[in-house]
């Protein structure tokens, strides 16, 4: 089976956020995203979803750069893709746009459009098409940096009483560490609890994240920049709290690295920041094969993105709750039908992922759209 590309078309879209989005170096409110729809000879049409944050605090891309280069991605068309071998097609596609300087979340974007399209010829989600077997997906409550705890609290218990999240992750930064985790186990007991810094500490800092071993936390993620392993490594044998790598999770060389010198126990994958399904399909793969459990995160991304999220959430090395949560958990609308929508903690998803993409929606929340096209 080959089909060619004939048309790409990019639309930068924004969605208010039902609150701000508040991490330990900046903050949102409305999201940015950037979809991908690739439209092949046959009818064959994939959507697939770039998104970076505004800002460039959550990474160095922004919406900016991101749509700057995907609007060289015109080499593309009349591409052939032998969906025989996608797999090798999509290693090949990867090479190449990484040699030319394409983003993570560029690539992404228009690999991901890729899956969705083979999935479509191949008349299978993408979960099956990675080797994965259909299993309810666990989703986990993510929530920001507040003016003060008692809003911390109040939002906390407000989302576990819509979607009944099955554990609880806070954001944290120097001075915002000690005293919301002693009021959220003062008011929530037990229940499943972990902490992301997001690169906020030094290896100067190392003898105050030792007193995070008293909270009972699953997991402390990313405590140092990414490119400081080393850190953690020395931090990860000081402390029983499993430490996860994020931000350092960008390839599976840094993997490789944290493995040998034990720097992290657990690994958050995220599409967006390895530059696609293909490359976060062989991190977890490394994972699984080196005993390190992985989990699947989110940047977040609207409805396309979530749901590619959702088919890596089935692979078996997966153990822990993915922060894909209800599209109104985060947006006050989202560009998929159904809406992603969580009951009693479990993400509501059937196993053909019957979703559609609502073309109407992305019109209507675009702020700028081309068709890439010959002769453009």
């Amino acid at each position: 089976m080959r089909f060619k590309i004939d048309e790409i078309d990019l639309y930068h879209i924004k969605i208010p956020m039902v609150e701000k989005f508040r991490i330990s170096n900046g903050e949102v409110s409305v999201k940015d995203s950037i979809i991908v729809v690739v439209r092949f000879s046959d009818g064959v049409t994939g959507y697939g979803e770039a998104s970076p944050m505004a800002g460039s605090f959550y990474s160095s891309e922004t919406p900016e750069s991101v749509w700057n280069e995907l609007m060289n991605c015109d080499r593309l068309l009349g591409r052939d893709f032998d969906f025989e071998n996608f797999e090798s097609e999509i290693e090949k596609l990867n090479f190449q746009l990484s040699s030319q300087g394409l983003s993570s979340f560029a690539r992404a974007g228009i690999e991901t459009a890729l899956w969705d399209a083979f999935s479509k010829v191949r008349g299978q989600p993408i979960y099956k098409l990675i080797l994965a077997e259909y299993r309810e997906i666990e989703s986990g409550l993510a929530v920001g940096i507040y003016d003060d705890v008692n809003e911390l609290l109040y939002k906390i218990e407000q989302f576990l009483k819509e979607g009944g999240y099955k554990r609880v992750k806070i954001k944290i930064k120097k001075g915002w560490d000690i005293e919301p985790l002693y009021e959220i186990r003062k008011n929530f007991g037990d229940i499943p609890l972990m902490v992301d810094a997001n690169c906020a500490y030094t290896r100067d800092d190392i003898e105050h994240l030792k007193k995070l071993d008293e909270f009972g936390l699953i997991m402390i993620e990313q405590p140092f920049e990414k490119n400081d392993i080393q850190s953690s490594a020395i931090l990860q044998r000081e402390i029983s709290t499993p430490i996860c790598f994020d931000e350092s999770a960008d390839k599976i060389e840094n993997l490789e690295v944290a493995f040998k010198s034990g720097a992290c126990r657990v690994v958050n994958i995220k599409i967006q920041r390895v530059g696609g399904i293909l490359n976060a399909k062989r991190m977890h793969d490394f994972c699984k094969i080196n005993n390190i459990p992985v989990w699947i995160g989110t940047m977040p991304e609207l409805g396309i993105g979530s749901l590619h999220g959702v088919n890596l959430c089935m692979l078996d090395d997966c153990k822990f709750p993915t922060d894909i949560e209800a599209s109104s958990r985060w947006y006050f609308d989202d560009i998929v039908e159904p809406l992603i929508t969580v009951k009693d903690g479990v993400l509501e998803i059937g196993q053909d992922f019957k979703f559609d993409v609502n073309m109407k929606k992305i019109e209507k929340y675009s702020i700028r759209k081309i068709k890439i096209r010959p002769g453009n």
